[in-house]
Formats: structure tokens, sequence, C-alpha cells
């Protein structure tokens, strides 16, 4: 495709890095039985000036769901081995005691195909799984074994309800049916038939391979310039992402599933994408010239101009992706980036190579020459660095040229001080605040009858400590770290809680409330999740020391 290596493209990835406040992408296609290609952009690191190639490794989030749904479909496919794994098989009796849902009915009834496509009725419950910091951490089977105690939102199949933690237990499945690690069988079946060589399941086995030079920083735009940190390793979320790769490799991915290569064969294929949950049926509006997005397995399909569109995003606190390919057209196209904003570039990187391919008017596509007008802040310089691979191993030669250089979810597993995580609500206290100062009742019993530590069986332990002369929670051993800061709303016993991400800031209030027994708190309810329309509940099980 002469447009992928044309100045046009770079322009329109200039400017939509510029707009996004996206550091580096790195962008791979697939035409066809062709080889390959893949190009890179910007930095992969901007304190270090590292420059973004095909090779630089990114965490691709949520796109490696696609991965875990395809380790799956090979179980079903291989009747000799795993008879019993089939897409209507329930969760609970392929897993016996592991995987148990909190009402029977849903234990007895959910499936393999129920998991796969986000129709469990299960909510996300995001906050409840514990990071590699904790004093427990989390891993496939107790996040699998932790489902019995977290409350469903909706009936079964009733509506599309998207659930990481499924995904994970889906690894878990994997894991007991093959007999080894899941990155193991990811590996043994995609990575090394496929020649990926510069893919691993979590960032530390991707350093082991050698790999860790080439990974890219994450990124977060504070305003005025990018705050860098290292991707955690996530084993509590294996399946649902963390999953590390490159433009170059990932696209050989994308290519064998597009053209039903080894290991994918038919049934695998049509497995993988028969559409089965509706992801948005209230959307009142939807992009020009696209139909609603229905998920399959570990894929979302729509219909674009009408062609088929197959394929899934991720998107994660300093990185983004996306990946789509079409069936017809035999068109693959992979994006993936280092900030945040990275998610919203790559759908516009992605039309504009499928408007390409359909042949459209030059009047018809939304090719950028630069950013929107808008008022932008300082930021740093950056090139973008070209670099165009026709088949694996082979990394081209740079061409260098000047240029310019998000709930899904949040980062995991990494914990940060109070005092440093409070830098991006400190930045934005900087500018005095448009809205008026509301007026609370002033708290009057003493903080002392707050403090402790309560739990909940789903969600573990939160302790309630005293900062700044106001209740606070450092949750940040959690896979999506956190603090909370609490601001008297009434009756002494209903609050505002301000959750601050541990990586990316902000101010997400939420609803808690303390319930007390003789003058002294003894439970605390937290709005943690708002698909299941209650309150987290925490007993007291200690006092503050």
């Amino acid at each position: 495709m002469d447009f992928f290596g044309s100045s046009r493209f770079t322009d329109h990835v200039n400017a939509l890095m510029a707009e996004h406040h996206v550091p580096g992408i790195s962008v791979g296609i697939a035409v066809g039985d062709s080889a390959t290609a893949a190009r890179g952009f910007g930095f992969a690191s901007v304190e270090r000036n590292e420059p973004c190639t095909p090779e630089t490794v990114f965490d691709v989030a949520s796109s490696a769901k696609s991965l875990t749904a395809a380790a799956v479909a090979l179980l079903v496919d291989d009747n000799k081995n795993h008879p019993k794994v089939q897409y209507d098989a329930t969760m609970s009796a392929l897993l016996a005691d592991d995987f148990v849902m909190p009402e029977t009915h849903y234990t007895d009834g959910v499936t393999v195909e129920d998991v796969l496509s986000h129709r469990t009725g299960m909510a996300s419950h995001d906050n409840s799984y514990m990071g590699t910091y904790a004093a427990q951490p989390d891993d496939a089977r107790s996040i699998t074994r932790n489902l019995r105690n977290l409350a469903v939102a909706a009936p079964l199949r009733s509506r599309y309800l998207y659930c990481n933690m499924m995904y994970t237990a889906a690894t878990h499945l994997v894991e007991v049916e093959s007999g080894m690690p899941f990155a193991r069988f990811l590996e043994d079946r995609f990575f090394n038939p496929l020649g990926m060589n510069s893919t691993a399941l979590q960032p530390a086995l991707a350093r082991e391979r050698g790999l860790g030079d080439r990974i890219a920083k994450g990124h977060l735009w504070n305003k005025t310039s990018y705050d860098e940190f290292d991707s955690p390793d996530c084993p509590e979320g294996q399946g649902a992402g963390s999953v590390m790769s490159s433009a170059a490799d990932f696209i050989k991915w994308v290519k064998a599933l597009m053209n039903r290569e080894f290991p994918i064969n038919d049934k695998v294929y049509q497995g993988l994408t028969r559409m089965r949950s509706i992801v948005n049926p209230g959307a009142k509006r939807l992009k020009q010239h696209t139909t609603p997005a229905i998920y399959a397995a570990g894929m979302e399909v729509c219909y674009y101009r009408g062609q088929m569109l197959v394929g899934h995003d991720g998107n994660i606190a300093g990185f983004g992706s996306r990946f789509v390919f079409l069936p017809e057209k035999r068109l693959g196209v992979v994006v993936m980036g280092n900030s945040s904003g990275a998610g919203a570039l790559s759908t516009a990187v992605i039309r504009a190579l499928v408007d390409e391919v359909l042949g459209l008017p030059a009047s018809e596509r939304q090719l950028r020459t630069k950013p929107k007008e808008k008022k932008l802040p300082t930021r740093p310089a950056a090139v973008s660095v070209n670099v165009t691979t026709e088949n694996a191993g082979d990394k081209g030669s740079y061409a260098m040229a000047p240029g310019t250089k998000k709930k899904q979810a949040r980062n995991a597993g990494k914990p940060v001080d109070a005092t440093s995580k409070a830098s991006a609500n400190e930045r934005k206290a900087e500018k005095p605040s448009k809205k008026k100062a509301r007026s609370l009742p002033p708290q009057e019993v003493p903080l002392d009858a707050y403090i402790g530590t309560f739990t909940n069986i789903g969600y573990k332990n939160l302790t309630v400590e005293m900062k700044d002369e106001a209740l606070f929670v450092d949750a940040c051993d959690r896979a999506f770290g956190f603090t909370l800061s609490f601001e008297h709303k009434r009756h002494q016993r209903e609050y505002i809680a301000h959750l601050c991400d541990a990586l990316e800031g902000g101010d997400d209030p939420m609803d808690a409330e303390f319930v007390f027994e003789d003058d002294r708190a003894v439970r605390l309810g937290l709005d943690l999740e708002p698909a299941i329309r209650d309150l987290i509940w925490f007993d007291l099980v200690r006092d503050a020391e």
C-alpha cells in the first residue's frame, strides 16, 4: 500500500500525535498474503530521547483478549485431548470447585461462550483484585475463586457487561486443561509458530527474553510535560491484558487471524468471530457509516461502509492499542502507542488506512495535516522515526525527519507513595476552580471514631486512617491502585469519597457511608462498582493502632 509509506500518512499521524499528546506510536499492516510492513513514529521514551520503531515493545492491554479467546478456541477444536471443552460447556463443570458464582443458577449456567462474550451478568469489580505489591497478591486461580464473593449486576445472558476477571478465569481454564502456565501455552501455540519473537506475557518475561531495551515507557501528559513510568507485571490481569508486543510482531497475529493461517483454522476462526453480544444497544449516535459493535470472542465486529471490521482495542494508563482486519478486503492493521491518548489516535489512524483501501475520494476522508484548532500547551519537541519492515527480523533503515511529536482501565500493581500520587491533583489545583464552593455541614464526630481496618470478603481489607485532618484510605496495593479522601456530606455518616488514581491522579467522587454502633463506626459502604447499584460494604475487623 503506497499510502502507508507516503508523506500524507506521515503528516496525518504526526498531527494526531500532537493533538492527542501521544509521544510515540507504531503501526503495522498486512495486505492479503503479502509480507507485513510496519512503521514507527516519535519516541518510545521522551526522557531518553529514544525513537519509536516497529520493533518497540508496548503493553497492548485488552487487545490481548483476542489471544486468550483463541487459546480457548484451540482447546474447543481439540476434541481428542479436550473433549469436554466446548463453547456451550459450563465453566463450573470444567473447573469444579474453582468456578463458583454468587448464586447457584449462575454457577450452573455460565458457559465458556458466556465468559468470552461478556454476558455472564458479572460486573467488572476492577477494584477488587490485588496487585503484586499486596500482602496476598492475586493470580488467575484466586481471581477465579473470588467470583463467588462478588455481586452480579444483571441476569445471565441479558446484556453485555465487560468483565476483565472472566478473561483471567478463561486463562485458568487453559492452564488446568493444558497442564502448563498460560505464558508457555501462548508461546507454544501462537508466538513460536508465528515467529513472534518480540512478544511475551508480562513485562518481566519480556525483559527475561532480552527485550528490555525495546520496551516503551508509559507516558502521562500533565499539561506541560510527560510523566514516564515502566509497565508493571500484572499476573492478576493475565488474559485480560498484560501481553507485551511490537507492531511488527502483533501484525503477524492479525494476519494469521485474517487469513486463517496456522494455528487458526476455519473452525477456530468461526468460533472467534461469531457475533454474540450487542456492546451498546442503547447508543443514540454512531460514527458515520458505522453499525453498532457486536462482541464475538475476544474481538468486536462492526460494519463500516458495508465492510465487516473485526478487532479489539486496549486502553490502560500510559498505553493504548487497537487492531482490526477486514476479511473481504484482506487488510489488517495494528496501532500501538505509549500514552493514554493512543486509544483515540489509533481509531483515526486505522480509519485513514481503511478509507484508502476502500478508495474513498479525498472529500470523504478525514486526513489531518495539523492538529485540530485549539490552544495547546508547550510540549517536548519530537521527531518522526519511520522504519518499514518487509519481513520478520528485517528492521529496514531509519529515515528521520522533523515532526511533532483512556474506564476502561487504570494501570496496575505498582505502589505509589501518597505524596507523589497527589501531584496530579496538585497541578490541577494551581488553577482556581470556577465552581462555586460547596457549603457542607461541619465534621463534629471525632475522626478517631471512624478509623480502623474494614473488610469485605470479595474486596479484602481497606484501612481508614487520618491524613491532613480528614479520613483517608490508601488502596495502592490493588491492581488498579487508588486513594480515597473523605468529605463530610451529612449526618456525620454520609460522605463523598474522592478517588485519586495512583498513576493518573484525578478526582472521581463516589458515595460513602458509615454505620455506627455505640459511637463507633462498624461498617463502611463505598460505591466501588456502580453497575450493581448498591454500595460495597466493609465490616470493621480491628481498631487502628
